[in-house]
């Protein structure tokens, strides 16, 4: 109710354009990486069905899109899906995929896809999904692998161990077939393997996550070495262009040592 009264008087709008004014002449994020979490909560505070909270979820991501455009940020990573979110109740999973699979679908002709030349690719243990799905995401892959002005990475059927045990695996095939000697293996060799190794920008430098959980939940483990975490007290669908605005300020207001 109140925050339906403050969008009424504009006072939203003018907190958004002052957040504006205090973060345009300062470093941007080249990538910003989101934990999309808090749709159930957020469809059980209103006594709806879980799924809805996923639609209203997804909604939101399209508008993030915008939003990382605008702020000319180059990579946007999304954790939408985890390994272990197969173990819940088979209807929710069914839903999500489904969800999941009509947005792929529409990204196929969204315009601001071609426009703004956004590579999109899904990162994870694909062959986990439904063969329909795996299907869609090798047709997003193949008809955006050209761009290179912006990337949309979607982390599904994602798990950060998985990824960091996928690449040893290559590698140790590697080593096996007598390829690759093991003294060649070093940080910038493993990244090669990694499943966001396409990237021209891998590491995250912020890392957003909604629900107001504070952990990574083994998202991008390897990637997030010095990534600078923002923790919000919102759950996902409810999510606004502030709400980003408020975790760019913070990052800019961080200083970034990298060890040194």
């Amino acid at each position: 109710m109140l925050k339906g009264l403050l969008s009424a008087i504009g006072t939203y709008k003018v907190y958004e354009r002052w957040l504006w004014h205090q973060i345009k002449d300062g470093k941007m994020p080249e990538h910003i990486a989101v934990i999309l979490d808090g749709n159930r909560r957020w469809a059980s505070e209103r006594m709806l069905k879980s799924w809805i909270g996923h639609q209203y979820g997804a909604q939101r991501v399209s508008q993030l899109l915008d939003w990382c455009l605008d702020l000319g940020v180059q990579c946007i990573t999304l954790y939408s899906f985890s390994t272990k979110n197969f173990t819940r109740a088979s209807p929710e999973v069914k839903a999500i995929l489904g969800i999941i699979e009509k947005k792929l679908k529409e990204i196929l002709t969204d315009e601001r896809i071609h426009k703004n030349k956004v590579r999109v690719k899904v990162i994870g243990r694909i062959g986990l999904l439904p063969e329909r799905l795996q299907d869609l995401i090798h047709e997003v892959d193949e008809a955006t692998k050209k761009y290179d002005k912006q990337f949309l990475t979607v982390a599904l059927a994602y798990g950060g161990r998985e990824e960091i045990v996928d690449a040893a695996k290559k590698i140790a095939k590697k080593v096996k077939a007598g390829e690759l000697p093991v003294e060649k293996i070093d940080e910038e060799l493993f990244e090669r393997f990694l499943y966001t190794a396409y990237m021209p920008k891998p590491d995250p430098d912020l890392i957003i996550r909604t629900s107001g959980e504070e952990r990574l939940s083994g998202f991008l483990l390897w990637q997030s070495a010095y990534s600078e975490l923002c923790f919000l007290d919102v759950f996902w669908p409810d999510f606004r262009r502030i709400d980003l605005l408020r975790a760019v300020r913070t990052y800019q207001r961080r200083k970034r040592r990298f060890g040194k």
